[in-house]
């Protein structure tokens, strides 16, 4: 029989990630059984502390020590909280009792931004990884050489699973199931449990809030004015000029600070302006591709899909129902 051992840091923890993930697992076991298989996993809390409070200390989590554990096929890290660089100050013995564990053979899951803890063993470095795409600014400073994939909501690489965050762990949980039991079973948990299978994204529900965690002031001089202006005709060339910049070095300076070129800034800022509108107003996708710089009914929605997974009519039919009567 596999063991899988759910982690339990130092530290404030989520703990619907901690029983979401036993629960889903023990019931995947009762499932698979019940098709008449033998038991597939034997599923276990395990840590260094001897206890954690969860929750603001509403819950309390006794884990079992995880000298006694041995060797581990699959470990599931928890979502930490929100002091990223304290939580893994605290947790230096579990990050190194997990890396030894990888390297020992067993494989490494995520969920949301436990990601934390496993980019900090340095087993996804140079690897895809996910986490919420709130955290992503802090994760990039956090770890350069992880390659972070914050549009996707599950990575699958080299035995290391990452997801999005938040309640798209569930995903995570369908995901490994099919993959440690098989289709059926993860099909009927995702009955069980209520949630779709095969979501693979986290775009639809990305808010671009712009990446201002630097401090290269000329760069935050152009955000600001992209900002303000994104739904005016706008060069690149006139913008670097206007800051007294060449366009070559003005480029370079805008991806080290933001990760984004100039112009895919731009792109997100105005599809960002769509969002919303899309979600509030009642005006049509055309109305609203003009008022925030688009004037090419195929661009606009073409760089839509590509930042958030949805085209504008599939945006507005999940987030705005009531606007329906008017669409292009």
């Amino acid at each position: 029989m596999k063991k899988l051992i759910i982690v339990i840091p130092e530290g404030p923890l989520n703990l619907i990630s901690v029983t979401g993930a036993y629960k889903s697992f023990v019931r995947a076991d009762e499932l698979w059984q019940g098709f008449g298989n033998q038991p597939r996993f034997q599923v276990q809390v395990a840590g260094f502390p001897k206890e954690v409070k969860i929750d603001h200390g509403l819950f309390v989590v006794k884990p079992l020590p995880l000298s006694k554990i041995g060797k581990a096929d699959l470990i599931i890290i928890p979502a930490i909280g929100s002091d990223y660089a304290g939580s893994v100050k605290k947790n230096q013995k579990l990050i190194a009792w997990i890396s030894e564990q990888y390297v020992q053979g067993a494989e490494i899951a995520s969920i949301c931004v436990g990601a934390f803890l496993l980019a900090a063993t340095g087993i996804v470095d140079g690897r895809q990884c996910s986490t919420h795409w709130m955290a992503r600014d802090t994760f990039r400073a956090m770890f350069p050489k992880v390659d972070l994939k914050t549009d996707k909501l599950i990575t699958d690489e080299c035995g290391i699973y990452t997801n999005g965050g938040a309640m798209s762990f569930m995903n995570l949980m369908l995901y490994l199931i099919e993959k440690y039991y098989d289709r059926k079973t993860a099909i009927l948990c995702s009955k069980v449990f209520q949630v779709d299978i095969d979501r693979n994204s986290q775009s639809p529900y990305t808010i671009f809030s712009g990446q201002k965690n630097h401090d290269d002031e000329l760069v935050k001089e152009a955000q600001l004015y992209m900002e303000k202006h994104f739904d005016e005709k706008m060069s690149m060339d006139e913008l670097a000029s206007n800051l007294a910049a060449g366009r070559r070095n003005f480029d370079r300076r805008f991806i080290k600070a933001t990760g984004n070129t100039p112009m895919e800034y731009l792109q997100r800022t105005r599809i960002e302006a769509a969002k919303k509108n899309l979600e509030i107003s009642h005006k049509t996708i055309s109305e609203i591709m003009y008022e925030v710089g688009y004037s090419d009914t195929k661009a606009f929605r073409e760089t839509f899909k590509k930042i958030t997974g949805l085209t504008p009519l599939e945006y507005k039919q999940k987030y705005n129902k009531e606007a329906m009567t008017a669409v292009w």
